[in-house]
């Protein structure tokens, strides 16, 4: 069992010279077979979070800590987080040109799991993976995201969640962009990574349409860098017919 431990979280990020406060204390415990649903307003600082677990350099944590089995993730470089099984899927994707698909995955998984994997079983395992996700198998020749679909870029980075199997997930938006058919897609593959009992996810979303396919375990509401409540899959419900004005007002 694998616990992330998100504790008094601080984090800056420079705007015209300055340095502005983002996140201002966030508490938060994820645990192998939980998922957490993290709903808030634009700029409230939920992608932050995403980015800071994950070591984008630029955002600089000026207090707290985060712990993933209680080794000191803030003190890994990038790649050290993702072979410690941390795994990010961004909200929007960044093209890699002139690198395939197919290679990308190979070096991840290559890089993940501490040996290359056999060529055999790997060819199976991918076909398989895109195969679950209607992905066209054309695509593993495409250089990485570049001229990609919303859709097709958010089905890619669950492809990597399938294969690399982290023990910790964040999902930042990943339902943004999608239509009907993509987010049930997507969803699915979601679940079927949820279905092992392993994973623990965070799942940062605006709205509730994905949490109908994806049922979460917990929902948290963030607002003005930090979480202003705590609850099970009603709180979704509530915020979706009430919306965060309560919550905003509460923080101002």
């Amino acid at each position: 069992m694998s616990t992330l431990e998100i504790r008094d979280l601080q984090v800056t990020v420079k705007t015209d010279g300055e340095d502005k406060p983002i996140l201002k204390g966030v508490d938060l415990t994820v645990n192998s077979g939980e998922t957490h649903a993290l709903m808030g307003p634009n700029g409230s600082g939920k992608s932050t979070l995403a980015y800071s677990i994950a070591g984008h350099p630029k955002y600089t944590v000026t207090g707290g800590s985060v712990t993933l089995d209680g080794a000191d993730v803030l003190a890994m470089t990038v790649d050290e987080r993702a072979r410690a099984g941390l795994f990010l899927a961004m909200q929007y994707p960044v093209e890699v040109p002139g690198v395939s698909v197919s290679n990308f995955l190979r070096t991840a998984a290559t890089a993940v799991r501490g040996e290359a994997p056999k060529l055999r079983h790997w060819i199976k395992e991918v076909k398989e993976a895109m195969s679950n996700l209607d992905i066209d198998p054309a695509f593993a020749e495409r250089s990485v995201n570049e001229g990609f679909s919303g859709g097709e870029k958010k089905r890619h980075e669950i492809l990597q969640m399938e294969l690399l199997k982290p023990k910790m997930a964040v999902l930042d938006e990943t339902d943004s962009g999608l239509d009907i058919d993509a987010l049930k897609i997507v969803s699915e593959g979601i679940n079927r990574a949820r279905a092992t009992g392993d994973l623990g996810m965070l799942l940062i979303t605006h709205y509730t349409r994905i949490l109908r396919y994806v049922k979460p375990d917990f929902v948290h509401v963030f607002v003005a860098g930090k979480i202003a409540e705590h609850g099970g899959p009603e709180l979704a419900e509530q915020l979706e017919a009430e919306g965060y004005e309560r919550f905003i007002k509460a923080s101002a």
